[in-house]
């Protein structure tokens, strides 16, 4: 997601044409959050309850790192007295939003003393003739209750970003004029942020409404969201795996914007004339040097031109480089399928990695990907087991999570939905195709969370796949409607709408898929879940449906489907659940003996219970850079193959 991020940086003006230059007004507050109220599951209209929590939250979106506002500044917001919340209920009604306005100054006070500290900070750093000591990250999980704690912060954060950058842009002097760049280009980075709660008039008014609009919509439930262009864009680009533009990934750096990397099989990369590194000083002709971060990246856009004329300069080399690309449209390959053969015996055993389940019209899907990888896989030898990989899935279309489940069974249900007004829908596979029916192995991890968790229980339901991972999934079982990918939306937002439920009618809502056998991943021993969010739904139940009721199908269709589908259903197979204490004992006995397994156990109990905010990758860790738990999928693999030979 972190690359998506940047490589929006360069997505064609073009491909806003649905979101174009949308400025708020204080009355599309209302106007928005009613069309959200009506089709959210459980709140119908807006009440003191949801002002709470939204006051609150608009505390929370700004300050989330902990780092502006005290302790009492923050919870004169979080325990208003009922009166005070009902007073604001009636403003809403009114399109009056001056109690979001009154949290908004308590925020600007707090910005125009975080940078007067910082200021104060850096000017010491900068001239200090003392290299600096390390210190290690921290997250802060409630508020500074004094002035001195809460600067304290400020200044161990600007040390850490010092140290930092040192060591990213390898600094072997360090002059008082390199500390000095650092902080112009951090105090770039937070002003960007903090001008959105400083602006004035016609911005402001923007502004305010953009943030109460989704502190309102976050107030309805744990997903729940109001995005802005930018944002929806975003998440557009990263449902369907496709953007306009010239293919590169940018980075704010000291000296400037530099190219990062390339978009693989972009404008870009095929140019051959641009260097990862290079720093750019012209767009069209002009010069940037004066241009804000925000200002390079329109002008890079252009407006609504195929052509893009960058100049380009590189380190010891006095010259401009300029380069010609034309925009075009682009597919996002390395967040897409990933599928290797790993030999076994006479044959293969497939590794299936899929990041997401993402829809791009007819050229790219997570299900037309897997389907076509599958039948490569059974082209270079017999696929004797498929093993597929969702530790970072963390979702995406559901319509995509039921083609995917249903290339593993015949015909069945896969999910079913429940709304507001117990409404129930049956989400089916019609296909009739088997595309794979040996063992398969689906690995999970906590971060495994909504549409993957629907295929990783709906396989599981169905006796088709055994779930290998950490003790349960993420716990997403909600569904929610979404104007992101709409062209014509004049506004962007997720709204929940019902709860999902696999064919055996249990939902994955708070307690995620159970794993056959458990193989803690990397994502083990921290707070990640649905669980750990503020304002989560219920978990419930509903009946299973093995056997289709057909209750939502139009009775004129009802033949049809009594005559060609209910006798064609796919039955729950058992012969992996007959097998499971065996394999379990095994894979037990394989990580108690292994020493490097042991190790990685060893240094995540240390870490139990952390917040995910604090999660980093290590690099070279000492129990080694494999997979080790591909390397116990693999393993249980073979299990799973002897047996299927006896």
């Amino acid at each position: 997601m972190a690359r998506i991020r940047l490589i929006l940086l360069l997505v064609l003006s073009a491909s806003l044409a649905f979101a174009s230059n949308l400025e708020l007004k204080k009355a599309d507050v209302r106007e928005t959050f009613e069309q959200m109220l009506g089709f959210h599951v459980e709140h119908e209209k807006m009440h003191s309850l949801l002002m709470a929590r939204a006051m609150k939250i608009y505390i929370e979106q700004f300050d989330y790192s902990k780092m502006y506002l005290l302790d009492g500044e923050a919870k004169e917001f979080f325990q208003l007295a009922d009166a005070k919340l009902q007073s604001g209920v009636k403003a809403y009604h009114a399109d009056d939003l001056s109690h979001f306005e009154g949290v908004n100054q308590r925020i600007q006070s707090a910005i125009k003393r975080a940078r007067g500290w910082r200021l104060e900070v850096e000017r010491e750093l900068i001239l200090s003739a003392h290299d600096l000591e390390s210190i290690r990250g921290e997250t802060y999980l409630s508020y500074a209750k004094e002035d001195s704690q809460l600067k304290g912060r400020i200044s161990k954060q600007l040390i850490r970003i010092l140290m930092e950058e040192k060591r990213v842009n390898q600094m072997n002097a360090w002059s008082p004029s390199d500390r000095e760049k650092i902080f112009t280009l951090w105090e770039a980075r937070f002003q960007r942020k903090e001008s959105e709660y400083l602006a004035v008039l016609a911005e402001n008014e923007h502004n305010l409404s953009l943030h109460t609009l989704r502190a309102l919509a976050k107030s309805l439930d744990a997903h729940s969201a109001y995005f802005s262009q930018e944002e929806a864009l975003e998440m557009r680009t990263a449902l369907e795996k496709q953007f306009e533009g010239v293919g590169v990934v940018l980075r704010e750096g000291i000296d400037g914007v530099v190219i990062e990397d390339f978009v693989k099989g972009g404008p870009a990369a095929r140019n051959g004339k641009i260097q990862v590194g290079d720093r750019i000083v012209q767009i069209d002709g002009e010069p940037v040097g004066r241009m804000t971060y925000e200002e390079i990246l329109i002008a890079m856009k252009g407006k609504g031109v195929k052509e893009l004329r960058l100049g380009l300069a590189r380190k010891e080399d006095p010259r401009i480089h300029e380069v010609l690309l034309i925009k075009e449209k682009i597919m996002i390959t390395d967040e897409r399928l990933q599928a290797y053969a790993q030999p076994c015996g006479n044959g293969n055993i497939g590794i299936l990695t899929l990041p997401s389940f993402y829809e791009g019209g007819h050229q790219s899907s997570a299900e037309g990907d897997m389907r076509d990888a599958i039948k490569k896989l059974k082209k270079q030898g017999p696929l004797k087991g498929v093993i597929l990989d969702m530790r970072e899935n963390a979702g995406g279309f559901l319509t995509q999570a039921v083609k995917v489940a249903g290339l593993f069974i015949t015909k069945g249900v896969i999910v079913i939905s429940k709304y507001s007004r117990g409404e129930i829908k049956y989400l089916r596979n019609l296909d009739g195709r088997l595309h794979f029916d040996g063992p398969l192995i689906i690995l999970t991890s906590r971060a495994s969370a909504s549409a993957a968790e629907i295929v990783a229980q709906a396989l599981q339901d169905y006796g088709v796949a055994l779930i290998v991972g950490d003790e349960e999934t993420y716990g997403k079982g909600t569904i929610q409607y979404q104007t992101i990918t709409d062209k014509e939306a004049k506004s962007f937002y997720k709204v929940t709408v019902g709860r999902y439920y696999t064919v055996s009618g249990r939902s994955t809502q708070i307690e995620g898929v159970k794993a056959d056998i458990v193989v803690p991943t990397i994502f083990a021993s921290y707070k990640i879940g649905e669980r750990y969010l503020e304002y989560p739904l219920s978990s419930d139940q509903v009946a299973a449906a093995y056997i289709d009721p057909l209750t939502d199908i139009d009775y004129r269709s009802r033949a049809w489907f009594q005559k060609n589908y209910l006798p064609t259903l796919y039955q729950p197979q058992d012969r992996w659940r007959k097998a499971l204490p065996m394999l379990k004992e095994n894979s037990e006995i394989r990580i108690a003996n292994d020493r490097n397994f042991t190790a990685f156990l060893e240094a995540q109990e240390k870490i139990k219970g952390r917040s995910p905010r604090s999660f980093r990758r290590i690099s070279n860790p000492p129990w080694g850079d494999e997979d080790l738990q591909m390397n116990e999928a693999l393993n249980i693999m073979q299990d799973m193959l002897s047996l299927d030979k006896s």
